[in-house]
């Protein structure tokens, strides 16, 4: 990003900011904060209110790439990256297809991790295993993109000042700081601050791109006569996959390890459904504004290819930020929102990460009887290591590797019938739900190695995902649980029938 206030400016901006999230963590978020309790340390003690349990869902949603690469999208693409407003809709649907019913037996039997779902539900260390292993897939590959975002991000915001694996390096230990003493509580503040920065800076960079460019309606018309395919009715295919992407990623997103463990940490039900009630409108103030900043910019820099557009929030924040001394502070404003975004991800990310390790990895496999203190302590270690073996690939990742971690929703998806289906159907079997999610991702996880991401327009993840529901049901009927097994997975099914 060409900004003027690049170099030096930059540097200073990101210390400032990334010490002030410090300070204010310790400060605020690690009093009373238990670090020998699973649930008081990775669920801030399951008490998290509306007001932080809507933040950190939203700034756990939005990343660096819904500022910086939503709209190059909207740029390339035209009205039919409006797509990208109704998905994000779509991921709060997709919680409230289960969160209110998996909080309802999370406070009863006291879960930490999704996993402990798989424990209680279907009582199978096989199925347990498979579903933490394409979780933990999931938040490596989430991760690993959220660190290669980051460098590139203040490589550029800092013209190269600060190099690519340092600028990483700084922010990321920031964050471990804050999660080693304050846990979800500290993550949780910390998104709060980062939640009110995106906002600001995106909703305000789009007032002053409306006022120096030109307004919507303005870039359309200009579309209209330069590029009607940008502003007329997408082909069938292009519809295809708006459906495809709205069940990958509003399924997906929803069943996010993470975004999991907020559902647990909620102090109440009705807390819970408020704080996604009102995730609901986010999209229009997020999505939504990225997206018609990215129509205004196709009549501020027409004519730029696929790699110029990548750059065009940088080049109109140059040209704003060159107006005037309000301009070029508030242009700070939004490198911020940029660093914020992807940090509030990040954070989440680390801290699930750490928490699988802890409690299913560590807990139930290595040291079963092992205390909550210890398997804090080693997942936050192990939890570590990763981090900085993630850091070594994003520095310079090897092109086997990239390939390999292409695969994300696609993958991650496949533990959602057991999910859907186990919350609603009493007779999902251990063995259908098993041999459902081996089949989906073998599928899916096949496609895209192939090279072939999408058939007739339908991602490989929804593919399996449908050959996944029909394989679980299937041999649910076919190879029922014994009886006292379904008279278990009845316990557990009454609880959220009774709520």
């Amino acid at each position: 990003m060409d900004l003027p206030f690049i170099g030096w400016h930059g540097v200073i901006t990101i210390f400032v900011y990334a010490l002030t999230i410090l300070g204010v963590t310790l400060y605020l978020a690690t009093r009373g904060v238990s670090r020998k309790s699973l649930s008081g340390f990775y669920l801030a003690g399951k008490g998290l209110g509306p007001l932080l349990l809507f933040f950190t869902l939203f700034a756990t949603q939005y990343s660096g790439n819904t500022v910086i690469g939503y709209p190059a999208s909207a740029y390339r693409i035209g009205f039919a990256w409006w797509q990208s407003v109704p998905y994000m809709v779509l991921v709060i649907a997709g919680y409230l297809l289960f969160a209110p019913r998996l909080y309802v037996v999370s406070k009863k039997y006291g879960f930490v991790t999704p996993s402990d779902w798989f424990d209680k539900r279907f009582n199978s260390k096989a199925v347990t295993l498979v579903a933490t292993l394409l979780m933990a897939y999931g938040l490596l590959n989430y991760l690993l993109e959220q660190l290669v975002a980051m460098g590139q991000a203040i490589s550029g915001l800092t013209a190269g000042v600060i190099p690519y694996i340092y600028g990483v390096l700084f922010l990321v230990v920031i964050m471990l700081v804050y999660e080693w003493m304050g846990g979800m509580k500290a993550v949780a503040l910390a998104d709060f601050v980062n939640g009110v920065v995106i906002l600001a800076g995106v909703i305000g960079f789009l007032f002053l791109a409306w006022s120096n460019f030109g307004s919507l309606g303005d870039a359309t018309e200009y579309l209209a006569a330069t590029a009607p395919e940008k502003v007329g009715v997408p082909p069938l295919q292009t519809s295809t996959n708006w459906i495809s992407m709205y069940v990958l990623v509003g399924i997906g997103a929803a069943v996010y390890p993470h975004a999991i463990q907020r559902i647990y940490a909620a102090e109440s039900e009705r807390t819970l459904k408020k704080s996604l009630l009102r995730m609901a409108w986010m999209p229009f103030f997020t999505t939504g504004v990225v997206f018609i900043i990215g129509v205004i910019g196709t009549q501020a820099f027409p004519g730029l290819d696929r790699m110029q557009s990548e750059q065009l929030v940088g080049m109109m924040a140059a040209v704003i930020a060159g107006k005037s001394t309000f301009n070029y502070w508030f242009m700070m404003l939004l490198f911020c929102g940029v660093i914020a975004a992807i940090m509030s991800t990040t954070d989440s990310v680390i801290l699930s990460l750490s928490s699988l390790l802890s409690n299913d990895i560590y807990g139930k496999l290595i040291k079963p009887e092992a205390d909550e203190a210890e398997k804090v302590l080693w997942g936050k270690v192990v939890g570590i290591i990763l981090v900085f073996l993630l850091l070594v690939i994003a520095w310079k990742p090897p092109a086997t590797l990239v390939e390999i971690f292409t695969l994300k929703f696609e993958v991650l998806i496949q533990v959602a019938p057991a999910f859907l289906l186990g919350l609603y159907w009493k007779g999902l079997s251990k063995t259908g739900v098993l041999l459902g999610m081996l089949s989906g991702a073998v599928l899916a996880g096949g496609m895209t190695f192939s090279g072939m991401k999408t058939l007739w327009g339908w991602h490989g993840g929804v593919l399996g995902l449908a050959l996944n529901i029909v394989v679980s049901v299937i041999f649910s009927l076919l190879f029922p649980d014994s009886k006292e097994e379904q008279e278990r997975a009845e316990e557990v099914y009454s609880w959220v029938v009774r709520d």
